[in-house]
Parts: structure tokens; C-alpha cells; sequence
């Protein structure tokens, strides 16, 4: 643009130069007229000013394009700090009239309650609310009483255990948080009731995570305890490689692949993170169709009630 702007500014300059040139056979610039030599003046001081400003805006470009290919050179990128992010797949609850699989949901409780519960909680969520939703009352009251819960004080102040209750939330696999670091090398697994919304990518993430366990590559040291998974900031995780094909059988008879039992588990995570995820998009729904009714109601009246005012004719009339 720069050098586009100076060969532009060059030939004005050149045809300026020409003209006055031609002109001298017929007349001096001494004997021109005052407004003359200020059209001139105003010219030159123009032509000049604009070839500056080219050659001016062509070298802070340059020094700029050179300071940021310096700044960026100045900060190597180093393989231990690239992250891997997930891909986007095709989720079946994604859309406006799509719901989420409720046996799905189903089969990764299961993957849960067999697999990711001995180190990881859902202290957040009840017993009740799966109920209606991928389990029944009565499979829901069953799933309580297998579990014992700590309540209290009877009434001679002491603690107790009894089964649990369908207001009773899922109990935490550690008694605290010292307990839990204690069991796995000084690191707190994360309770995984909102999960899902609180990484990036969510269940995306989770099943990438679940699945993405691999060699590490040349150059990149995994300590003992740690296992390599791109997918993990920094490349290393302690949780080591949870799932395999058939490590447990579906209730209803579908294959136990490795990503069969990522893809559930990411989806009973996404609803343990959203209980009420149909009930929102129904309530969308019903709340569109009405707004929908009142705009035609509305267009409708306004039509009716303006239409005097909008046929009216206003003519003016000379007093006698």
C-alpha cells in the first residue's frame, strides 16, 4: 500500500514538474498572478507531503512486522507445553429438540458405581433425582439401601450408620480429604457432579481424556506414578488408564467397548451436572409456542384496534 501510494505521489510530482516546464515558454512565475503562486505553493507542499507520509507509514510497517517476528523468536515454544484439545463429536443431546440418551445415562451409573466410584464422589447429587429419570422409585430406593450412611446424633448424642435413603446423597468414597490424598499419592480425585461444565471442551474432554491414554513420546519423562495422556494439561496424570473393553457387562446386553464406556460415562456426567436438562428444553419449548401465540394475538389487535385510526380521513375546512 506504502509503495503504491509513492509511485502515485511520484508521478503527480513528475507531471507537476512537465507542466510548469511547458508553461515557461509562455509565461514566468514572477509575472504570475498571486493566486497562482499559492495553487502552486499548496501543490508542491501537498505532493511532497504525501510522499513522506508514504515512505513514513512503509517504515513503521517494516520495523513493526521486524519487532514481531523478534518478540516471537525471543519465546520458544517447548513440547512439554503444548495441550492436545479435544475434538467436537456429534453428541445426541446437542440440538434444540434433542434429548439426552436416558439409557445411556443408565449404562454409564453403571460404569460409575463399578469403576469410577472407588476414588472419585458425586457428593452433589441425591438418590431421588434419578428417579423418573433413568431409574425407577423402586431402583432408586435399592441403589440407596445398598450404601450406609453416617447420621446422628440418637438420642444419646451418638453417630450411627444406616441405610440409605432417597433424600440421602451419594456417600464420598474417602472419609476426608487427607484419607484421599493418602490413597493416591498425595493427589484429591475430583468430586464429579459438575464436571462437566467445569472443564474445557466437557464432554468432549471426557471422553477424549478416558480414551486418549498413550505412550509418551521421545523426549517427554513420566515419572512413576504418572502416566502420559495428551489430552491432560501438562501431559501427565496421576489417575492411571480406568477402562478397558468388557472390564464390566451392561445390564442390557450392549458391548462393553472402550469408547462405548467413555461415551456413557461422559453422558451420565453431563446429566449428573444437569438433572433437569428435558425438563428445561419442555419448558423452552412450551414458553416459544405461547410467545409465538401472543405475537399473532398481538398483531392481530393492534390491527383491529388501529384500523379506525388508519382509515380515518382528516380534510380541512375553511370557516365561513
Amino acid at each position: 500500500m506504502a509503495a503504491v501510494a509513492g509511485r502515485l505521489s511520484r508521478q503527480a510530482l513528475l507531471k507537476t514538474k512537465s507542466l510548469t516546464n511547458t508553461q515557461q515558454a509562455s509565461f514566468s512565475f514572477k509575472s504570475a498572478s498571486r493566486g497562482k503562486k499559492a495553487a502552486y505553493g499548496l501543490l508542491g507542499a501537498a505532493t511532497e507531503g504525501s510522499i513522506g507520509a508514504a515512505y513514513g507509514l512503509l517504515g513503521a510497517a517494516t520495523v513493526g512486522s521486524i519487532g514481531a517476528v523478534g518478540a516471537a523468536l525471543a519465546f520458544p515454544v517447548l513440547a512439554s507445553e503444548l495441550e492436545l484439545h479435544p475434538p467436537k463429536y456429534k453428541w445426541s443431546h446437542h440440538g434444540m429438540f434433542s434429548s439426552i440418551d436416558m439409557k445411556s445415562v443408565r449404562r454409564g451409573y453403571e460404569v460409575y458405581k463399578q469403576v469410577c466410584a472407588a476414588c472419585h464422589s458425586l457428593k452433589y447429587l441425591a438418590y431421588r433425582e434419578m428417579v423418573g429419570s433413568f431409574l425407577s422409585e423402586e431402583e432408586a430406593k435399592e441403589e440407596a439401601k445398598s450404601v450406609m450412611v453416617w447420621d446422628g446424633p440418637d438420642d444419646n448424642g451418638n453417630m450411627f450408620e444406616r441405610p440409605g435413603k432417597l433424600a440421602d446423597y451419594i456417600p464420598s468414597p474417602y472419609k476426608n480429604e487427607e484419607a484421599a490424598k493418602a490413597a493416591n499419592n498425595g493427589a484429591v480425585p475430583p468430586d464429579l457432579t459438575y464436571i462437566v461444565p467445569g472443564v474445557e471442551g466437557e464432554e468432549n474432554y471426557i471422553f477424549s481424556l478416558l480414551t486418549g491414554y498413550c505412550d509418551a513420546p521421545a523426549g517427554v519423562e513420566v515419572p512413576e506414578d504418572g502416566h502420559f495422556n495428551p489430552y491432560f494439561t501438562g501431559g501427565v496424570i496421576a489417575m492411571a488408564e480406568a477402562l478397558y473393553t468388557d472390564i464390566i457387562e451392561y445390564s442390557d446386553g450392549t458391548p462393553a467397548t472402550k469408547s462405548q464406556l467413555a461415551k456413557d460415562v461422559a453422558t451420565f456426567l453431563v446429566w449428573t451436572s444437569q438433572p433437569d436438562f428435558d425438563d428445561r428444553k419442555k419448558l423452552a419449548l412450551k414458553i416459544l409456542g405461547l410467545l409465538g401465540t401472543m405475537l399473532f394475538v398481538s398483531y392481530y389487535a393492534k390491527r383491529h384496534y388501529f384500523t379506525v385510526l388508519k382509515a380515518r380521513k382528516i380534510a380541512l375546512r375553511e370557516g365561513k
